[in-house]
């Protein structure tokens, strides 16, 4: 793809005087004002090959505030492709207008199908797909959260010659694409830390199928009660990682992810003198989102 992209950049925090670890933050969140990017390097080679095949639609799955039907519906705009989101939840069919991630891949051109929680678990089935074929007519297909064998494929040149000094490469996880690129173009004296978004073991699995080294953990403690859960701790801690270094984090993923990185730093998980890189995938877009259902809640906003 050839998007008019700022490199990514590793930038140290400043842990204070008395640290024994240095962390750097990788800036992937400023490669492209609206891909952003674990959701561009999943997606550049998928496009590349969405043009080698003719196609001239591209159909994808996700939910209420996804920074991937946000992306992909930009990629759609950008490169000529009609767009089609699958969306999970037939009742935010009337609810697009006060939704900012929607609304703004509708107003990037995508179309939508509103589909129910049960039928949405279907997505993957072939006589699902064979029905959106025949309502929709020949498309190129990119899975929920767009992790297949070219998302990986991209997601692979995340790490450049400068990573290779890090010891420790933490990134988050939400279907293992991300961390299975990383962990394939990593060196064999790295460890690769995942930190899942979503509660049990189960992406284990699906890492292992796309992951060619063994070099690799899923920390899992650190979901918050699951996708999309959030509390006071963690919004509390965002916004005073957002004043101390300057860094906006997203709550689904990059927050959850940060704060367990820290969290493990005061516990003395890691040795001292380590060099620690921290993955940031972006995914800043849904803070609108989330803050529209804190305020209902009447709790905190994300600064």
């Amino acid at each position: 793809m050839t998007f008019n992209l700022q490199l990514s950049e590793n930038q140290i925090l400043n842990l204070g005087k008395d640290a024994t670890q240095l962390m750097a933050l990788k800036r992937e969140d400023r490669i492209h004002p609206h891909i952003s990017g674990n959701k561009y390097r999943k997606l550049k080679y998928n496009i590349v090959q969405a043009k080698s095949e003719g196609r001239q639609t591209l159909l994808t799955f996700g939910g209420a505030y996804s920074n991937h039907i946000s992306a992909v519906a930009v990629v759609g705009k950008e490169f000529g492709f009609k767009t089609i989101g699958v969306i999970r939840g037939e009742e935010l069919i009337d609810k697009v207008a006060t939704n900012p991630t929607l609304q703004f891949a509708q107003q990037c051109g995508m179309s939508f199908k509103f589909v129910s929680r049960e039928v949405f678990r279907f997505k993957t089935s072939e006589s699902f797909i064979e029905k959106l074929k025949k309502e929709f007519g020949e498309f190129y297909l990119i899975p929920e959260g767009g992790t297949n064998d070219l998302a990986i494929k991209g997601c692979e040149e995340m790490l450049s010659e400068d990573d290779f000094d890090y010891d420790y490469i933490c990134c988050s996880v939400g279907t293992g694409g991300t961390i299975s690129g990383i962990i394939n173009a990593s060196k064999p004296h790295q460890k690769i830390l995942g930190f899942p978004a979503l509660k049990g073991d189960f992406l284990q699995e699906e890492i292992s199928k796309f992951a060619q080294n063994l070099n690799w953990q899923l920390i899992t403690e650190y979901h918050f009660g699951g996708y999309a859960k959030i509390n006071t701790e963690l919004i509390s801690f965002m916004n005073q990682f957002k004043t101390d270094f300057d860094i906006p984090l997203d709550p689904v993923y990059t927050g959850k992810l940060m704060f367990g990185v820290m969290d493990l730093m005061r516990q003395g998980y890691f040795p001292e003198h380590s060099k620690i890189l921290v993955i940031h995938t972006g995914g800043l877009q849904g803070v609108l989102g989330m803050n529209a259902v804190l305020k209902k809640k009447q709790l905190p906003l994300i600064s």
